[in-house]
């Protein structure tokens, strides 16, 4: 007789349990914000904003998802829905470039925090990202007081901040790579 397996979690499951977990740290939690699935959970606290990805397996499309989205949030975390996934998911990167990556798992209904999310850019240093952070926090901004309605999907609205950086798509940075300024 041979043991059966827990079914695993959708991901839906794990980004709700990370949406509550951040609410219990006193976070602002979207999922699904902009409407495209592009942005699993946005956790925002004051001026604060935070990236999160999920996914029930594939820990390596995961990180590949946070390392595309560091530039928006102040820091971005993923959870998986495996506890050890996570723990040789935070291993492997512990020393990279991804280092500041929070690493969370899902299991019981409950995320654990296997590595904490850290600043992608050390206080007082210089920051290649502040326009388009500051650009995404507006979108938030316009998403609160109602400018941009509730459940639009923000097709051309993203499109726009990921080409802020004078061009070039988001994802086509390199974590050691600076951007020049913006030409105007």
């Amino acid at each position: 007789m041979t043991a059966r397996r827990a079914p695993r979690a959708s991901e839906a499951e794990v980004v709700r349990a990370a949406a509550a977990h951040l609410e219990r740290l006193g976070y602002r939690v979207r999922i699904d914000v902009d409407g495209t699935d592009y942005f699993d959970l946005i956790a925002q606290r004051g001026e604060e904003v935070g990236l999160v990805e999920a996914k029930v397996a594939d820990a390596r499309t995961v990180l590949a998802q946070a390392l595309r989205r560091r530039g928006w949030g102040d820091w971005t975390a993923v959870v998986l829905g495996s506890e050890r996934a996570a723990e040789r998911l935070a291993a492997r990167t512990a020393r990279t470039r991804a280092g500041p990556i929070g690493i969370w798992s899902f299991g019981g209904g409950r995320v654990r925090v296997v590595r904490p999310a850290r600043p992608w850019v050390e206080s007082g240093a210089d920051d290649p990202f502040a326009e388009l952070r500051a650009r995404f926090r507006r979108v938030l901004g316009a998403l609160e007081d109602g400018s941009i309605p509730a459940g639009i999907r923000w097709d051309g609205l993203v499109r726009e901040i990921r080409r802020s950086s004078g061009g070039r798509g988001f994802s086509e940075w390199r974590l050691d790579e600076t951007p020049s300024p913006p030409r105007d």
